[in-house]
């Protein structure tokens, strides 16, 4: 690599370790307290997952879009939902919206086993690019995410970073015994988040948290086109 170029990706990479910081202390500010969350919040670089020109707003806490209709999720929603997951490492981790990749390399951060299906082939190409860059080799493929991923099921954790009408089925079907499932379900203005523990075969655990907004969960199991 160019010497002048090396130094210049070293100093844009300095210019945001201060804003990251600041977002890891407003996420504690706002109820985050998982430590390994926050660490790996820490240290992804999310400026480089979105356009240039949104740089200066990357380490806000807010959503931002990526093409497609689609967004980069709010920094408290991805620490929130990965805070409910609750996941070991080496746990096997199903994600639902692979999106700009943001969610897949906080999983991979803290070591799990990530296995991610993103519905827009275009996004989907643009995460495995970023995620390699980065350095994190999850597992991904571009498909219909409402019917999961069974070729590899059953999960010790799924997590759908998009918001469902109801929750589908297939989903729930893939998670190990103990398994989780962390989606939002509503309507198209906001949705409840919830977090579906497998108990048994045929039992589960229903718990319900706060309200959030999401882009709609499109798929044979979810919103139609």
């Amino acid at each position: 690599m160019n010497t002048k170029i090396g130094r210049c990706m070293q100093n844009q990479g300095r210019r945001f370790v201060r804003p990251r910081q600041k977002l890891v202390e407003l996420l504690k500010e706002k109820g985050i307290k998982d430590s390994r969350v926050l660490r790996a919040i820490g240290k992804i670089p999310r400026h480089k997952l979105v356009d240039t020109a949104l740089h200066h707003r990357a380490y806000t806490d807010s959503a931002l879009p990526i093409g497609l209709g689609q967004t980069i999720s709010q920094p408290y929603t991805v620490a929130a939902q990965t805070e409910l997951l609750a996941l070991k490492k080496g746990n096997k981790i199903l994600e639902i919206g692979t999106g700009s990749g943001y969610q897949c390399m906080i999983l991979c951060e803290l070591g799990a086993e990530v296995y991610s299906v993103e519905r827009h082939n275009e996004l989907y190409h643009r995460a495995k690019e970023a995620l390699k860059v980065e350095g994190y080799s999850p597992l991904l493929k571009s498909g219909d995410g409402t019917l999961g991923w069974p070729t590899y099921a059953p999960y010790d954790g799924i997590i759908v970073t998009a918001g469902a009408p109801v929750v589908p089925d297939d989903l729930i079907k893939q998670l190990k015994i103990d398994g989780v499932l962390v989606i939002p379900v509503g309507d198209d203005k906001t949705q409840k988040m919830l977090k579906i523990t497998r108990v048994s075969e045929t039992e589960y655990k229903q718990d319900e948290y706060e309200n959030f907004k999401f882009v709609p969960l499109i798929g044979e199991k979810g919103w139609g086109e």
